[in-house]
């Protein structure tokens, strides 16, 4: 490896849904290594068998896909990894820098109790440490000797220099009488044999971060730099939960955001380049620094997060919504094989100012495409009226007559209608708005009327002077 490349990992353990705190950790690195012209690198630390499952593994993958976060090499597994661990554990032991330790979980709770009762440190009393032989026929774990003179030095990138007394810390187990590693174990073995130069992560483990430093030294390796990133928290300014919201990204995939929006809302969840708030992908590749990061936890705003997705929506290419948009169009029930996508496009054009999210602009269109809408009570109450009946019945008589339908065609029937009749053209555009879209609110209706076509505004017409008739 060359001596000056940058090596950062995204490493989350697969017991969930790839959650936003997750996936603004994964970006940071990802910027970090692209920046830098360096390596991201994907590692699935998946130890814990009790919570740990191949659909979550799926979802971390899928999750990282959809927001275009590539890694440089295939993502690693630690279960794939097991004989590793097993042999740095063994060398720290013939190295007399471990030892083997037969204490029972519920011996260790109990003497955790007690420390705590009378006021001192609940840490390992090392009593297994100086056995002269072993305890044959006991399953034994393997702890790792902690020093606990002095301090431990933490020159964070983010935090500045946080200052650890050793005395806090204990002979930590590396290795579980099962085999298995422990996650401050593992971790340490695969960022030096990964050769990871930068870890940015959650600074939910920074009290993690003495153990491990004093770990790298056992093992003989130089630590790397650590860069640890302020919580993400809530409204309430609380830690952020389901009750704040969707936490799982792939649920914002569901709603209709843009990956594209995503990541330059989180990207600023945090972080900041002057006062601008859109970049692209590759401007915040450009701009990204650690520096940059602020010190204090980052407030998640589901109303910034929509204008930014509102914002990408209607810059995008009509060319791609359409193919974003089909999905969303067929959980609304309707089938897009035989849709004209140039149609498809201007009524998308028509309407993505209007729409915050894919699935807002999927219920929108559905009224163009759909034989039969619903009409809302309210606007049919307040709109679809016996005054409103005789201006529908000439409106549709003269609509009938039009041979092309197009804008200015459908405006001059309205003017003509609104000019002959005296009234006002809301008189007769809200009405005919909420016969043909079952709503109130909809592009201008010259436009609704055209892109509907001849024949479904006549229906929809008649419809809504039947509905009025009838009541």
């Amino acid at each position: 490896m060359n001596k000056n490349e940058v090596r950062v990992r995204f490493a989350p353990s697969p017991t969930g849904h790839l959650h936003i705190g997750g996936v603004r950790t994964a970006l940071f690195n990802f910027l970090f290594a692209r920046h830098h012209g360096g390596n991201f690198i994907l590692r699935i630390e998946d130890t814990d068998r009790s919570r740990s499952t191949e659909e979550s593994i799926e979802a971390i993958i899928e999750g990282m896909k959809w927001l275009g976060l590539e890694w440089d090499e295939e993502p690693y597994r630690q279960t794939d990894r097991l004989d590793i661990y097993r042999k740095k554990a063994e060398a720290l032991l013939r190295e007399g820098k471990a030892y083997y330790c037969y204490c029972t979980p519920e011996e260790l709770d109990t003497r955790r109790k007690e420390a705590l009762a009378s006021g001192k440190i609940p840490k390992y009393d090392r009593r297994c440490k100086n056995l002269k032989s072993p305890l044959e026929g006991k399953p034994r774990a393997i702890r790792f000797i902690s020093s606990d003179e002095g301090q431990t030095v933490v020159d964070d990138l983010i935090r500045g220099r946080v200052i650890f007394d050793n005395i806090q810390l204990d002979d930590l187990i590396i290795l579980r009488s099962d085999g298995f590693p422990t996650y401050n174990f593992s971790v340490v073995v695969d960022d030096t044999s990964m050769e990871i130069t930068h870890v940015i992560r959650g600074d939910d483990h920074l009290n993690n971060t003495p153990r491990q430093i004093q770990l790298y030294h056992g093992l003989g390796y130089e630590p790397p730099r650590f860069a640890h990133l302020p919580m993400i928290l809530g409204s309430d300014r609380t830690r952020l939960s389901k009750r704040h919201g969707a936490t799982s990204v792939m649920a914002y995939k569901e709603m209709g955001y843009l990956p594209e929006a995503m990541l330059n809302y989180l990207a600023r969840l945090g972080w900041a380049y002057g006062d601008q708030e859109i970049f692209s992908k590759e401007e915040l590749i450009e701009k990204f620094s650690l520096e940059n990061i602020g010190k204090s936890p980052a407030v998640f705003n589901p109303e910034k997060l929509l204008w930014l997705n509102s914002n990408y929506i209607n810059q995008d290419e009509p060319k791609d919504l359409i193919e974003r948009v089909k999905p969303f169009l067929k959980i609304e029930g309707i089938d897009c094989i035989y849709i004209d996508n140039e149609w498809l496009g201007r009524i998308i054009i028509s309407l993505r100012e209007r729409c915050r999210t894919l699935s807002e602009l999927a219920g929108s269109i559905s009224y163009y495409i759909r034989d039969e809408i619903q009409i809302d009570e309210k606007a049919k109450e307040k709109f679809l009226t016996k005054k409103a009946l005789p201006y529908l019945e000439k409106l549709l008589e003269q609509l009938r007559l039009l041979s092309s339908f197009v804008q200015s065609e459908i405006e001059k029937v309205f003017v003509h209608l609104v000019e002959r009749e005296g009234i006002k053209l809301g008189d007769i555009a809200q009405p005919v708005r909420v016969a043909v879209t079952g709503k109130t609110v909809s592009p201008g209706i010259y436009e609704v009327l055209e892109l509907l076509g001849k024949e479904k505004t006549i229906k929809r017409i008649e419809r809504a002077i039947s509905v009025i008739r009838k009541s």
